[in-house]
C-alpha cells in the first residue's frame, strides 16, 4: 500500500482587515475585465504563495513544518499594494496585485524558505525568479480572455503580515479548500 500523500505550499498569510479590503476591492472592479467571468478568490484563501511543494508524503509534514520553522527570520514583512497583472502574460487564467516590497523582507522570506526546503529534498524551485504577487481572482471553466486592460491598483496601503503557513490543499469540485497545517510567527502583526 502506497502511503497518504499531501498536497502542500507554504505562504505568507494577510491580516483579516487587508482580506476583506481586498476582496471587496475585487468585488467592484474585476467582475467584467475583459468580459469574462472572474471566479474571485475567498477572503480566507487570500494569501502570498512561497513555495508549491506539490504532492509529498504525509509522513513528512512535522519534518517540512520544522525546516520552515528553522528557516523563516522573525521580522514582520511590511508589503503595499502595486498594480494588477496578468498570470500568465500571455494566456491569461488569473487576475494578480503586484505587491511592493521595499525593505525586500518578503524576497529575502521566500528564498530562506526554498533554499531551506530545497536542501532537505522538498522543493524544486521555479526556474523563473520569484514574483511577490497576490492571486485575487481566476477565470470560470472554460473561458478565455485576451490581456487587456485592467483597473487601477487599489488605494496603497501598508500591509503588515506576520504569520507563515505550511498549508495543505484538498482539491475537489469547485474552488481549492487550504487547510492549515502548521503557522509560524513571524514578529507582531
Amino acid at each position: 500500500m502506497s502511503p497518504e500523500r499531501a498536497r502542500l505550499f507554504v505562504g505568507l498569510d494577510l491580516p483579516d482587515v487587508a482580506r476583506s479590503l481586498l476582496f471587496r476591492w475585487c468585488a467592484n472592479h474585476l467582475s467584467d475585465v475583459a468580459g469574462a467571468r472572474w471566479r474571485l478568490i475567498e477572503p480566507q484563501a487570500l494569501h502570498v504563495t512561497l513555495c508549491f511543494l506539490g504532492s509529498r508524503a504525509a509522513r513528512d509534514i512535522d519534518s517540512i513544518a520544522a525546516a520552515c520553522e528553522r528557516a523563516a527570520p522573525r521580522a514582520t514583512i511590511e508589503l503595499s499594494l502595486g498594480a494588477p497583472v496578468w498570470l500568465p502574460a500571455r494566456r491569461p487564467r488569473a487576475i494578480a496585485l503586484t505587491l511592493v516590497d521595499a525593505r525586500h523582507r518578503l524576497s529575502g522570506l521566500q528564498r530562506a524558505i526554498s533554499d531551506t526546503l530545497q536542501a532537505e529534498g522538498w522543493y524544486e524551485p521555479e526556474n523563473r525568479p520569484f514574483l511577490a504577487h497576490l492571486t485575487v481572482a481566476r477565470l470560470g471553466r472554460g473561458e478565455r480572455v485576451r490581456a487587456s486592460e485592467l483597473p487601477s491598483a487599489p488605494p496603497s496601503r501598508a500591509i503588515l503580515c506576520s504569520t507563515v503557513t505550511l498549508y495543505r490543499s484538498h482539491l475537489g469540485s469547485g474552488e481549492a479548500r487550504y487547510e492549515a497545517l502548521h503557522t509560524i510567527q513571524l514578529g507582531r502583526g
